[in-house]
């Protein structure tokens, strides 16, 4: 089905193409450009509420500015779908998300005009000001940087991090402040109390327009110089409390809040704002889904709703003839509460995923013990940490990618001290459409090498339910990970008696001859559906489901070794410093000889695209580890 864009938006091959159509037109082209938002979201799928709300403000950016000269960094970058199609991707704009098509976020291999690669938050600040204070060092005094920040993202530390040494700056750095009150869930915390504030602030905003229209109306070059009417900004500021604004606390100048949705009034203040040197900010207010009905009332839902009708809004669900088994995070979520009740020990925590990892059950059935503390991750690790020292059992649900932003964290605040907090990685392995921004193939390997750990990974639902019951036993004394996969697992009938697991202890799944396939978490299933695919081929392998990958089962290893010299190794993290290494170790150690395969994810990015169709890709589905088995198995063992 091809979807077309509106007549005046197939004119716009790139910026330059924009700037040729008047100011009076650029309300039409906003108008078509959301539209082909909807139009290709619909049917395409990808994110939806975030890009809508920066329709008009992504429109006045490449009118007003010299981009890809003028450096424009996106955060979060699922807002950045009018930017792609405002830059020459508006074509291929429905590849979006798709295998071998556009990445859904930014990405400067993709286009001159991504100038920063933006999967994850928070980062755009500290991203603009080197930007701007390397074109400052080599005499581009005229270049701008701009950082457009929203979506939740400016709760986290690295952007106060960045702002804080902005203002010291004497960099051309322009900070947009994309405030829509949401993040995936709504924002949370005392800054969305100070936006509110100071949005609704009539004293404080009257002072702020009174100054910009008189120094507007100053003769500058003629009677006033710059300096001097930096004084005299310097001056009138002080009609306002030096505490009312945090941005100008920080030394950055602030202007707005305003109307993020009139395109003419963006357009005209940032003409203005070019000629203003050094570090300032622009507040703007905006609508999450803005000009689509339903995503503006429902704005979580809307985020990235899948396929959808347009008209009705109905959103496309998945036709089965038979029970389908739930989404590993919704097991999490009700298991969770099910020990809670019985555990009044037990508290949640989650960065600004509530939704996503499913803890918003617990935060809606018991509020005062669980958390959404906001795009801040190194705060819910060490927050955790905290809560532990007084005897609490935290678990503290992080997606494995965004875990990578709080590893210090888990070393110096969590493992050093020994503190039993439980760690609920969602989102391990291969996520899909997402990307290399978001895969979870790391935390195997990181987690691994640090002392103190507990590292495990549940091949189903059950034994989700079970390690989330050891790791909240008074016996566990010490930090704990558990690491599953984003979306269904195997078990229709899921809740099942929960059971103590001992620590550091496998399970044989079935007994064999010639080979062994170790296995960890999730791909278990793929490792077993192989055996039944080679059936047919007379080969006859043992199957292990190794539940930890730290402690090792030494015990079932030595057995495993002692009678196999074929294995298999079966993980979805990556393969350097992962599961199969520690096998390896394991075999070095014991003085053990045996050909060892490691299959998992290879030490390259891996792009997006559907779990499937990137499971295929490695290698580690059922058809790889199936063709793996065949391989093996005409080849001769060491003696």
């Amino acid at each position: 089905m091809e979807i077309k864009a509106g007549a005046l938006l197939q004119q716009i091959n790139c910026p330059a193409d924009l700037k040729k159509l008047s100011k009076d037109q650029m309300q039409l082209v906003t108008d078509e450009l959301r539209q082909y938002i909807i139009d290709v979201v619909s049917v395409h799928g990808g994110h939806f509420g975030a890009s809508l709300g920066v329709v008009e403000l992504s429109v006045a950016l490449h009118y007003v500015f010299n981009t890809p000269d003028d450096q424009l960094v996106w955060d979060v970058g699922h807002q950045a779908y009018g930017h792609k199609i405002l830059t020459g991707r508006r074509d291929i704009f429905p590849t979006n998300r798709k295998y071998h098509g556009l990445s859904g976020f930014p990405k400067r291999s993709e286009s001159e005009y991504d100038t920063f690669g933006v999967g994850h938050s928070s980062t755009s600040i500290s991203a603009a000001l080197g930007m701007a204070m390397a074109s400052y060092y080599k005499g581009e005094k005229d270049r701008q940087h701009i950082a457009v920040i929203g979506d939740g993202a400016m709760t986290a530390g690295l952007a106060f991090e960045a702002m804080n040494h902005a203002g010291a700056a004497k960099s051309n750095l322009l900070i947009i402040l994309n405030d829509n009150c949401m993040s995936i869930d709504p924002n949370v915390g005392a800054l969305k109390e100070y936006l509110t504030d100071i949005t609704t602030s009539r004293t404080y905003n009257k002072v702020k327009d009174d100054v910009w229209k008189l120094l507007g109306k100053l003769p500058v070059g003629k009677t006033f110089s710059r300096s001097m009417v930096q004084k005299l900004t310097d001056g009138l500021k002080g009609m306002v409390s030096s505490s009312a604004n945090l941005f100008e606390a920080l030394n950055l100048r602030y202007f707005g809040p305003i109307d993020g949705h009139n395109v003419n009034k963006l357009i005209d203040t940032l003409k203005d704002l070019k000629d203003i040197p050094g570090p300032k900010i622009l507040h703007i207010k905006t609508i999450k889904g803005k000009g689509y009905g339903l995503a503006e009332k429902d704005q979580t839902t809307w985020h990235a709703p899948g396929l959808f009708d347009k008209v009705t809004g109905e959103i496309k669900k998945k036709a089965f003839d038979i029970p389908q088994p739930p989404k590993y995070q919704d097991v999490f979520g009700h298991t969770i509460i099910e020990l809670a009740e019985k555990n009044k020990k037990i508290l949640g925590i989650t960065p600004a995923m509530p939704s996503g990892s499913s803890l918003k059950y617990m935060m809606e059935q018991m509020p005062d013990r669980a958390f959404d503390v906001g795009i801040c991750e190194q705060h819910a690790v060490t927050l955790s940490a905290g809560l532990a020292t007084q005897g609490m059992r935290v678990f503290c649900n992080i997606y494995s990618s965004f875990m990578q932003r709080a590893y210090d964290m888990v070393i110096h605040d969590v493992a050093i001290q020994k503190l039993p907090v439980i760690f609920c990685l969602d989102r391990a392995g291969l996520v899909g459409e997402d990307g290399p921004t978001h895969h979870g193939c790391y935390d195997i390997a990181y987690m691994r090498c640090v002392p103190n750990m507990v590292i495990s990974a549940p091949m189903n639902e059950s034994e989700l339910r079970n390690l989330m019951f050891t790791a909240q036993l008074d016996s566990n004394t010490l930090p704990f990970v558990i690491r599953y996969p984003r979306g269904e697992g195997t078990m229709p009938e899921w809740k099942t008696p929960m059971k103590e697991i001992e620590i550091g202890t496998g399970r044989k799944l079935r007994d064999g001859t010639d080979i062994a396939i170790l296995t960890i978490g999730h791909p278990g299933n793929f490792a077993a559906a192989a055996i039944r695919n080679v059936k047919a081929d007379g080969i006859n392998p043992a199957h292990y489901d190794m539940r930890f990958v730290k402690p090792l089962d030494e015990r079932m290893l030595h057995q495993v070794f002692g009678k196999f010299k074929k294995i298999i190794t079966v993980e979805d993290g990556t393969v350097v410093g992962g599961f199969g290494s520690a096998i390896l170790e394991f075999m070095n150690e014991h003085h053990y000889k045996a050909d060892v395969k490691i299959m998992g994810i290879p030490d390259r990015l891996v792009e997006h695209g559907t779990p499937k169709q990137l499971y295929d890709e490695i290698g580690i589905d059922a058809n790889g580890i199936a063709a793996t088995l065949r391989a093996m198995a005409t080849v001769k063992a060491l003696a």
